[in-house]
């Protein structure tokens, strides 16, 4: 369980807060708005309505003392750049910022945001490789040059082991787990048996498995 300041409760932000809820941490969510911080009142440990640029009330929060803390303000930027460098200069131990626009990303960076999450972007990449490939189910991208697909078993490893395929010294691809009914297998040996009523999660670099999957 990790203590967590999420400040910004638009739709990016109610979201976050809904998942860092099913994941048991604790929130102290913060907007403006008095209507959102109600809202999302069943979903956080504690919420205040106040204004993130002012270093006074940002100071009573204790900033500090949070394992992350996410500005999630999507529709003014300067506030949001604003919000991000306060937290820094608080003591904030690591900084997750949004970002709309690629130059967004490169400012929020250079003033004090750890990472920059850029939604639209992100699922626009993943949604152009999800739905143009017939055999991809998900992928995460691990960094610029490694990631974790799902995939449906390729015809010619039906029915065959994972030893006898040989994915590893043949195509540099790793399989991770074997997925069935909704069901995951992390214990993927040389003797597990690839059916088509499975789909694996392979990992390598996104060159050899583009080629390999034909993405």
């Amino acid at each position: 369980m990790k203590s967590v300041l999420l400040i910004g409760l638009g739709r990016f932000g109610r979201h976050v807060a809904m998942h860092l809820n099913q994941l048991n941490h604790q929130i102290m969510a913060v907007d403006h708005n008095e209507e959102r911080v109600n809202k999302i009142l069943p979903f956080v440990t504690n919420a205040q309505i106040g204004d993130s640029t002012n270093e006074e009330f940002m100071e009573s929060l204790g900033v500090r003392n949070f394992d992350v803390c996410f500005v999630a303000i999507g529709n003014n930027f300067q506030s949001s750049l604003e919000t991000t460098s306060l937290l820094k200069e608080l003591g904030a131990q690591f900084v997750v910022a949004r970002a709309a626009r690629d130059v967004q990303e490169k400012f929020l960076l250079r003033n004090g945001a750890d990472e920059v999450v850029y939604p639209e972007k992100q699922l626009a990449k993943w949604a152009a490789i999800r739905y143009t490939s017939d055999h991809i189910m998900d992928y995460i991208e691990l960094d610029g040059d490694y990631a974790i697909f799902e995939v449906a078993v390729p015809k010619s490893w039906l029915d065959k082991t994972v030893g006898q395929i040989d994915i590893r010294k043949k195509y540099n691809i790793n399989i991770m787990a074997v997925k069935s009914d909704g069901k995951m297998n992390l214990a993927v040996t040389p003797d597990t048996v690839l059916t088509n009523d499975k789909t694996l999660l392979v990992l390598g670099t996104y060159k050899d498995i583009q080629k390999f999957f034909h993405i």
